[in-house]
């Protein structure tokens, strides 16, 4: 039976019938006893600045064909995972339950936490790092962010490029850290400084 258009999105042993789940094998058990509190956000595209195309669907799911494209020879046998891909039109996979460990972060850290896969949701936007981000993207993670935290007891929401510094850079300086707040209605939760 279908969902009533009326009818909220719902979890379901961590997975959000807001999204059309696609099951990534990159993934694990998390801690016990560790609390799911932090958003990580990351921008990714492949190959580099290509958007729409299913190579990201297919790096998640280890069918990335290596050949494929010149690029891939740089990432040829990585495997990465994020519990949300958001496309430029605003349409959201998922590829992990959020009651699982994505493996998205690598070597990480915040505020002297380590290993930031253990404790995070991970939302990977489709964009190029330090590029500008689409206005559907923005309203789908403000809408995606309550519904987490009516879930998971979160307390922060940073970038790839705050939790591993010199490493990482995305989503970069095109991404609008105050228009995400004011959108997700999320003043008392922490953010980048603006």
């Amino acid at each position: 039976m279908r969902r009533a258009a009326t009818e909220a999105p719902r979890w379901r042993h961590g997975w959000w019938s807001g999204a059309r789940r696609v099951d990534s094998p990159n993934q694990g058990l998390r801690p016990d006893g560790v609390a799911v509190d932090l958003v990580v956000i990351h921008s990714v595209s492949l190959p580099p600045g290509r958007f729409e195309g299913d190579a990201v669907e297919r790096l998640f799911t280890n069918r990335l064909d290596w050949d494929e494209h010149p690029y891939y020879a740089q990432i040829r046998g990585l495997e990465v995972s994020a519990h949300f891909f958001v496309r430029r039109d605003g349409r959201l996979l998922q590829f992990v339950s959020c009651d699982r460990r994505a493996w998205h972060a690598g070597r990480s850290s915040w505020r002297g936490r380590d290993n930031c896969n253990d404790y995070s949701i991970g939302i990977e936007l489709e964009g190029l790092e330090g590029g500008a981000f689409e206005a559907p993207q923005y309203a789908a993670v403000a809408a995606l962010l309550p519904a987490l935290a009516r879930r998971y007891p979160l307390r922060a929401v940073v970038g790839h490029e705050h939790v591993a510094p010199g490493r990482k850079a995305d989503p970069g300086a095109g991404f609008d850290w105050s228009r995400l707040r004011t959108l997700a209605s999320a003043a008392d939760w922490d953010f980048p400084e603006m």
